[in-house]
C-alpha cells in the first residue's frame, strides 16, 4: 500500500469511526444537532491521522496539520459555545418529526453520513498535501498561508461582530450590517471558502496535491449554493424585516462597498 492510499484509508476509518460515535452520542442526547460541532472537530482528527501516516515534506505537513488545527478548533469552540444548552437545531426537529421512530436510523445516513462523506472529500487537500516530499515547501505554500490567513480573519471576526451585535437588546430584530457584514452578507462564510483555497494552495504545490482542490470546490459550491448563504437568505428574506433592503445593496459572498439603491 503506496502513502497517498494508506492516508485515504487510515482517514475514512477515522472518520467512519468518528461519526459512528456522535452518532450514538446524538441519541442518547435527543439532539442531532451536535454534528454542527464535530464537523470542525473531525478535521482536526483528518488532519493528525494523516500526520501520523504520512512521511511528506515536514514543514508542508506541520503547517498543514497546525492551521486545520487551528481552523477546526475554533469552529468546533464557537459553535458549542452558541448551540449546546439550547436544544436540538429547527432544521433537525423538522426532520424528526417526518421521521417519527425511523429517524435514528435516517440520521445516521443522512446527517451523520453525508457529513462524513463531506468532511473525506473537503479534507484532500489536508490528506494530499502530506504524502510527498516534493517539491519542498515555497512561494505558493506561502500564498497558501496568506489565503488561509484572509479566510481566518473573516470568519472570526465576522462571527464575533454577529455575536456582540446579537447580545446588544437595542439591536434584536434589526439586520445585521455593520463590521465586516457591511461588505458581504456571510463575511464568515466567505472566510471558510478561503481557509480552505489557502490550504489547497499549501497542499498543490506537491503534484498528488494538486488533486486537493476538489476541497476548496466543493466547500465553496456547499457554502455559496447549498447549506450555505443561499439556505441562510431564503430563511431571513421570510422572517427578517429589511433583509430584503440589506440584500439589494450587500454583496452575497465576495466583500465589496455596498450598493447604492
Amino acid at each position: 500500500m503506496d502513502g497517498a492510499t494508506l492516508v485515504l484509508v487510515g482517514v475514512a476509518v477515522a472518520i467512519t469511526c468518528m461519526m459512528l460515535a456522535v452518532w450514538g452520542v446524538s441519541l442518547a442526547m435527543r439532539d442531532a444537532s451536535i454534528v454542527d460541532i464535530a464537523w470542525g472537530s473531525g478535521f482536526v482528527l483528518v488532519a493528525w491521522v494523516t500526520y501520523w501516516l504520512s512521511d511528506g515534506n515536514s514543514t508542508r505537513s506541520l503547517l498543514l496539520t497546525l492551521l486545520t488545527t487551528i481552523w477546526g478548533g475554533r469552529l468546533a469552540f464557537y459553535l458549542a459555545k452558541r448551540n449546546l444548552g439550547h436544544g436540538e437545531d429547527f432544521r433537525y426537529q423538522s426532520m424528526r418529526r417526518k421521521h417519527g421512530d425511523r429517524f435514528p436510523i435516517v440520521s445516521l445516513y443522512t446527517v451523520f453520513g453525508v457529513q462524513g462523506l463531506l468532511m473525506f472529500i473537503v479534507s484532500l487537500p489536508v490528506q494530499l498535501g502530506q504524502v510527498r516530499t516534493e517539491p519542498g515547501f515555497g512561494v505558493l505554500g506561502a500564498l497558501g498561508v496568506l489565503v488561509w490567513g484572509v479566510g481566518l480573519y473573516f470568519e472570526a471576526v465576522g462571527d464575533a461582530q454577529l455575536a456582540r451585535f446579537k447580545r446588544d437588546p437595542a439591536n434584536k430584530g434589526l439586520v445585521m450590517n455593520q463590521g465586516l457584514w457591511r461588505y458581504t452578507r456571510h463575511p464568515n462564510y466567505f472566510g471558510d471558502a478561503c481557509v480552505w483555497w489557502g490550504l489547497g494552495l499549501i497542499a498543490a504545490e506537491s503534484s498528488i496535491g494538486i488533486f486537493g482542490f476538489i476541497g476548496p470546490v466543493v466547500m465553496t459550491i456547499l457554502l455559496v449554493k447549498v447549506s450555505g448563504a443561499a439556505m441562510l437568505d431564503r430563511a431571513l428574506l421570510k422572517r427578517k424585516p429589511g433583509y430584503e433592503e440589506y440584500v439589494a445593496t450587500t454583496s452575497g459572498f465576495i466583500p465589496r462597498p455596498p450598493r447604492r439603491r
